[in-house]
């Protein structure tokens, strides 16, 4: 980043000792010298040119004017002016930053030029009076941290309620703003009615600063966040091994909103990781369950999210290995909270606020700071052991799988099947959809997973009659996440897939969808190659 230039102006012999300490402070602080250099008149080089024409040449490459005013006006050219005052003017022509620090002193004992230049410069900016080399100082750090958010390189507020840069109301999907509307009244009774503008909506869920779109607003409403925030996807990978290796067997980057990339990147973990099946003794339908609690998985990928540094370069990374799901965000746990506090009982401190509240209202979390209270608590019901939560390149959550802990989920009266040997039409130890018509060993459907699929039977619908029938009243997460798994399991595919969210798209059953349906109802045992229009 190229230093932000600022120009000391003064009479040099009166404020000798002031110039030399600005100079050496602003250089010397962390965080000042990060962002300004400074230029003393003393400090250029010698050159084959006049004094006259240096200074307003360095004002006029400068980014900020710093004027000095005191007792003395310096000495005057041939039209009666010093250059003090020449710079001052030049910098007013020029359209610098102006600031204007004067000295304390008896008024009435000023240079009357110098009362002149003081009233001027009053006239159009504001001035600081100081005493002491300190209360300069103070004045002038305060000034040049004010100009800095001014500019927006710097910021005290949380991340996600800064304006995010170059982005207009039409960057959102109102759409999704009105789905928003539709899930948060249903799930927390959220006050505003359907068909609320969106930039009423903005404005109740404080993600508008000024007039301007925040950070938050892009995350879960824009139509194409990366687009603004690049490092906000999330990258997910699956290895057979206990250890980071090449080739990667299975590798995803997601991209969209923070709803989106909680869903999919939740979906590529129960896609890969084993689940198990009861017996009937336990229920008139063999129960089937995930070795690691769906709930589990989603919390860690919510909290990844939610609560991670977006200003930082790297990206949430969800990793599966053979033994552990690792998912890991660039962070820090935010005071007052300690990885000690995460095991008992503490008090939500969200590092993102305002889009906590988001997926809060979406019913995406909690708010009462339980979630890895509830990981550890379905971990050990599951007879997982403990996740551990530490922090070394950032935040790390790691969940144990039930195939690395011995008398887990998968001894006893249940089976551990991979998500594919489990699915309808795939008989355990199978490759593939099985023999065209042959029902043997496939395991049925659901009753609500039938009662989607039956809504195909006569050819393609659109999703409405698909929500309709899943008895929703709009497309939820839940909703999504159903369908979104039916068609990873290759019951159901879209009619437009290359265009997902194409106002054509219909939904359409597979084959393994056709037969899958005949484990319950033999009517239809074949699959419909003619029925696919």
């Amino acid at each position: 980043m190229t230093p932000i230039r600022i120009f000391v102006s003064s009479v040099q012999s009166e404020f000798a000792e002031e110039r030399d300490t600005l100079r050496n402070y602003i250089r010397d602080d962390v965080l000042m010298r990060r962002f300004f250099d400074v230029f003393l008149f003393e400090d250029a080089p010698a050159a084959d040119r006049s004094p006259d024409h240096l200074y307003l040449d360095e004002v006029g490459r400068s980014d900020i004017y710093l004027g000095l005013f005191g007792h003395e006006y310096g000495n005057e050219d041939g039209a009666g002016i010093s250059p003090t005052e020449r710079e001052f003017d030049h910098a007013t022509r020029v359209r610098s930053h102006r600031l204007v620090f004067v000295k304390t002193v008896n008024d009435r004992a000023r240079h009357p030029k110098m009362r002149s230049l003081i009233a001027k410069a009053q006239s159009g900016l504001i001035r600081k009076r100081f005493n002491t080399i300190a209360e300069l100082k103070a004045g002038v750090y305060a000034a040049l941290v004010e100009y800095l958010e001014t500019k927006e390189m710097i910021r005290w507020g949380p991340f996600d309620a800064a304006p995010c840069r170059n982005t207009a109301l039409d960057d959102l999907d109102f759409e999704r703003m009105a789905q928003f509307i539709r899930t948060a009244r249903q799930v927390r009774q959220f006050p505003l009615p359907e068909g609320t503008p969106p930039p009423q909506l903005l404005e109740h869920l404080n993600l508008l600063n000024g007039n301007r779109i925040t950070n938050a607003a892009v995350l879960l409403f824009g139509k194409k966040p990366q687009r603004f925030l690049i490092s906000s996807e999330i990258r997910c990978a699956h290895f057979h091994g206990t250890e980071v290796a090449k080739p990667i067997p299975s590798y995803q980057v997601y991209k969209g909103t923070a709803f989106d990339l909680v869903d999919q990147a939740t979906d590529f973990v129960l896609s890969k990781i084993n689940r198990s099946i009861g017996t009937r003794s336990e229920n008139a339908r063999a129960p089937r369950t995930y070795e690691i609690p769906v709930e589990v998985v989603t919390e860690a990928i919510v909290n990844a999210v939610a609560h991670r540094d977006y200003t930082e370069n790297g990206s949430v990374q969800v990793m599966l290995f053979s033994d552990r799901l690792e998912v890991r965000n660039p962070g820090r746990l935010p005071p007052p909270l300690t990885l000690e506090k995460l095991r008992e009982a503490h008090r939500s401190v969200p590092g993102n606020p305002l889009l906590a509240e988001s997926l809060y209202l979406m019913d995406y979390i909690e708010r009462m700071g339980t979630g890895t209270l509830d990981m550890i608590r379905r971990c050990v019901a599951a007879g997982l052991p403990e996740p551990e939560f530490a922090v070394t390149d950032g935040f790390v959550t790691t969940v144990w799988r039930a195939s690395a802990n011995a008398g887990g989920p998968g001894s006893g009266d249940t089976q551990m099947l991979s998500v594919a040997e489990s699915l309808p039409g795939v008989q355990a130890g199978g490759h593939g959809e099985g023999q065209a018509g042959s029902h043997a060993g496939q395991a049925a459907p659901s009753g609500k997973d039938t009662a989607l699929l039956r809504v195909c039977i006569d050819g393609p619908v659109p999703g409405e009659a698909l929500v309709a029938a899943a008895g929703c009243a709009h497309r939820t997460g839940h909703f999504r996440r159903w369908l979104d798994r039916l068609q990873r399991e290759g019951l159901l595919e879209m009619t437009v897939p290359d265009k997902p969210r194409s106002p054509a798209q219909k939904y359409r059953l597979t084959n393994k969808g056709w037969r899958a349906i005949a484990t319950v109802d033999g009517s239809r045992s074949a699959p419909m190659h003619e029925r696919r229009t």
